[in-house]
């Protein structure tokens, strides 16, 4: 009988790097149930907390990112990284992973860059449109590197690159909901159209802001609305639409139920996040993106611009929200031949088979 794979998972540090990580891991298991996983992230981050909730141990190591708004935050970056290299080379030592997966995320660089020295084979997962700086510095060793978007190659060696497409949850790939019966989940009607917007689980503060200057037209044109305002945003939200007498909604910090939430909406309005794109491209919704300005090298508005370019979605500046977002919006609600058009386009986006073709390679790196 043949000894069980272990698998090192490292990154994280947001959502959009954790989810695509436990979907591997799901995977990996429901291929491989004998594998042993471990999960290596970064000591305050997101992951500490989601990765033992999803059923996997995970290891913390003190790195953190580079503060490039402020250099003298900086000062104590090099005995982070060097402690952190030292705990990754013990974990995998002890470990020993027969592959290390990298998903992006402060924790990948050490963990891998160790596994890497110590023999270990390697597979990235990239998530953006734009490849981030651990990831381009990791693809020198790596065996596979999963990408998103096509054309990556101008950032990774094209004989390893393979188009996978980001893994996403399960209940957003079998998106089955009637449309009826998830707006009736909202306490929603079923006669007037229905636009979500979802900022991240923290919501967007210019989204919300938005939104809320624009109740009044929201409400004039009949539409309805499902709004992830976040915690700090839900009061002023709430009170917004009772100013506005505007009842036809649906607000809460945040939306647990997102498959019915996609399944009753007609538009999105959204960050444009990796995570968020590959959902809307699987559910194959009219979006409205608005890229967060701060995200690492600009990518969520390279990701944006690769549907956009493409006719496969709109997309809004983050500065430009209070002038143009609601507008943008009633253009496209009352405009069924557009929303056809960024409906097929954005399909073609689609990976629904993204976890196992990653697992797949997984396991032809590693011979099982």
């Amino acid at each position: 009988m043949s000894k069980p794979v272990n698998v090192i998972i490292s990154g994280g540090g947001t959502g959009g790097h954790i989810y695509p990580a436990v979907a591997i891991a799901n995977e990996i298991k429901a291929q491989l149930p004998e594998a042993n996983i471990l999960f290596v992230g970064a000591q305050g981050k997101m992951e500490m907390e989601k990765v033992p909730k999803a059923g996997y141990e995970i290891v913390g190591l003190p790195i953190a990112g580079i503060n490039r708004s402020n250099m003298l935050a900086n000062i104590g970056f090099p005995l982070k990284l060097l402690k952190s290299l030292g705990m990754a080379r013990k974990t995998v030592k002890e470990f020993k992973p027969d592959i290390a997966i990298g998903v992006g995320g402060y924790a990948s660089g050490p963990t891998l860059l160790m596994a890497n020295m110590l023999g270990v084979k390697s597979l990235l997962q990239e998530q953006n449109s734009y490849a981030g700086i651990t990831n381009k510095y990791l693809a020198r060793k790596a065996s596979k590197i999963c990408v998103a978007y096509p054309e990556m190659g101008r950032f990774f060696p094209e004989e390893k690159v393979v188009f996978t497409g980001n893994p996403v949850r399960k209940d957003i790939i079998e998106l089955d909901e009637n449309q009826e019966t998830a707006l009736s989940h909202f306490g929603l009607s079923r006669d007037k159209k229905t636009i979500l917007v979802i900022g991240g689980s923290q919501g967007a503060l210019s989204i919300n802001k938005g939104v809320a200057k624009g109740l009044d037209k929201l409400k004039n044109h009949g539409l309805q609305l499902i709004w992830q305002t976040g915690k700090r945003f839900l009061p002023k939200a709430k009170a917004a639409a009772e100013e506005a007498g505007y009842t036809d909604t649906y607000i809460s910090d945040f939306v647990y139920e997102m498959d019915k939430a996609y399944a009753a909406a007609d538009l999105v309005i959204s960050r444009a996040g990796a995570l968020s794109v590959s959902e809307l491209c699987l559910t194959g919704k009219p979006a409205i993106l608005v890229p967060f300005p701060a995200a690492a090298e600009d990518h969520q508005t390279k990701n944006a611009l690769s549907l956009v370019n493409k006719e496969a979605a709109l997309m809004v500046k983050d500065s430009e929200v209070n002038n143009e977002l609601i507008d943008q919006c009633l253009e496209l609600a009352e405009n069924p031949q557009l929303q056809k058009t960024l409906k097929q386009n954005i399909k073609a986006f689609a990976k629904p088979n993204a976890a196992q073709d990653i697992v797949k390679e997984v396991r032809n790196i590693i011979g099982k």
